[in-house]
């Protein structure tokens, strides 16, 4: 306990230092991952914008960079880190990565779960004459708030531990502490300390991304 309260100051700043590469990736994942979902499921064989060879340029960059680990891909971006924030270690130089990772994680949740919405749905709306703009937001992102929420919560959790990886290369954030003071110092108690802020802030955007899905969703 003694060890923990004396890196009381360096645990709030880890906290905070996790919270900018989430929310950075995160925001990055909203902005252009679901515009890249959308695109997907237009440009799909069968969709309404269906153009194949669109379609699978982009399915294939976006399996492409899904397709490495994230360390690698981590220590692949390090010269682009470097280019974009001026550095390659800490939150900053890390949230370069983790964004560039959430794009094409969050683009596929997304057309997930635009594919989701029942097709009558949509076939109305075109039959109603509706504009395409129409169709998109007041059909598509409105019948798939709920997957979109919780493709959302998934994708959340998936980079809080992300982030707690980037620490292994100097990214900050609760994960290098636990590297640095837990495992490095054999100090277990903060090792353990570490552990639990990170279950407690997952079981946290677990339950009000739980919450918001099920408040959105019409079927209940």
């Amino acid at each position: 306990m003694d060890s923990i309260l004396a890196l009381q100051s360096e645990i709030i700043k880890a906290i905070e230092q996790t919270f900018t590469m989430v929310s950075i990736s995160v925001a990055a994942a909203i902005i252009v991952g679901m515009p890249v979902g959308i695109l997907l499921f237009l440009t799909a064989p069968g969709n309404l914008r269906a153009n194949r060879p669109l379609y699978s340029v982009v399915s294939y960059a976006v399996n492409l960079v899904r397709s490495f680990p994230f360390l690698i891909l981590l220590v692949a971006l390090i010269p682009f880190s470097r280019m974009i924030v001026g550095t390659a270690i800490g939150p900053l130089a890390a949230s370069v990565s983790l964004s560039v990772a959430a794009i094409p994680f969050y683009a596929r949740l997304v057309e997930q779960s635009l594919r989701d919405v029942p097709k009558g749905v949509i076939e109305a709306a075109v039959a109603s004459g509706a504009s395409m703009k129409h169709i998109i937001w007041g059909v598509l992102l409105s019948e798939a708030r709920p997957g979109l929420v919780s493709g959302l919560t998934v994708t959340i959790i998936s980079f809080i531990s992300y982030s707690a990886a980037a620490g292994t290369v100097g990214g900050g954030g609760i994960g290098d502490l636990a590297i640095r003071y837990g495992y490095q110092r054999f100090e277990t108690e903060v090792m353990a300390a570490c552990i639990v802020i990170l279950v407690v802030i997952v079981q946290l955007v677990q339950w009000i991304g739980s919450f918001a899905a099920s408040r959105l969703d019409k079927r209940k």
